[in-house]
């Protein structure tokens, strides 16, 4: 999905002022919300996230910095991000948002060669059962209890715990790499039956007509789907944790800090 040149620019301007207002330089910088998962609404916000890296001294103070940037939302943008310590820390922890934060298709800069080696580092470590323990966690605090008492559900409610869902289906079919962010992309290799992709499809069309805490009723091959998939992280095979993984993540950050 494009993003409109003068929202665009005006993105680009407010992560001008995030380094300049803060000290930081930019590693990575792109659009994590609904948009990028391919289901945007029209009252969608633009969910700008960005991996920033600190001076050198900062890291060495004796009083640590704080590890997150946040900017109030104005006019529909929602931007933050993380230092890349911690967002180093989190890929040892399988975290699934920074993976998909590298492969978002929607960028409003060019990440710094440093992404790739950290995508790189992740790739070679990927744990996939960690993997999908995370988004199980994710489609669970989507979907609290809704699945059992209400009889409609917000249409942005469905795609927190459906996103999550196909995720552990795909990775129960190629547990060999991590698992797309867009919804579409995840259809495709999920091999849904057809009466379930077109819900899915109608779904998305729906919401892209309709404001995101708009309820629509239940959707009951959905909600068996998600109930299923979420239930069977489990299955997705794990990778032993290897004392390799910390330490070139550490080398990593270091080398990059050293540069800074």
């Amino acid at each position: 999905m494009s993003i409109e040149p003068a929202i665009r620019q005006e993105i680009e301007t407010r992560l001008s002022a995030v380094e300049a207002e803060d000290g930081v330089r930019l590693l990575l910088a792109i659009e994590s919300g609904s948009r990028a998962w391919g289901f945007p609404s029209p009252d969608s916000d633009y969910d700008v996230r960005f991996l920033y890296v600190r001076p050198r001294r900062d890291y060495l103070a004796l009083s640590p910095v704080r590890d997150v940037i946040e900017r109030p939302i104005v006019d529909e943008i929602d931007l933050n991000g993380w230092d890349i310590r911690k967002a180093l820390g989190l890929m040892l922890r399988n975290n699934s948002v920074l993976s998909e934060w590298i492969g978002s298709p929607i960028e409003y800069r060019d990440p710094d060669p440093f992404v790739a080696r950290m995508a790189e580092l992740k790739d070679r470590h990927f744990d996939p059962n960690g993997f999908a323990l995370h988004y199980a966690k994710l489609g669970r605090t989507a979907i609290a209890r809704w699945l059992q008492d209400e009889s409609e559900v917000a249409v942005k409610r469905y795609f927190y715990a459906l996103r999550p869902a196909l995720a552990i289906r795909v990775l129960r079919r190629d547990p060999s790499r991590r698992p797309p962010m867009q919804l579409q992309q995840l259809m495709a290799e999920a091999d849904l039956s057809a009466s379930l992709a077109g819900e899915i499809e109608r779904l998305v069309a729906m919401k892209a007509d309709t404001r995101e805490a708009g309820p629509i009723a239940r959707l009951p091959e959905i909600d068996a789907l998600i109930a299923d998939e979420l239930g069977r992280a489990d299955e997705v095979p794990a990778r032993p944790t290897s004392e390799a993984f910390a330490a070139e993540a550490n080398d990593l950050f270091l080398e990059l800090v050293e540069d800074t």
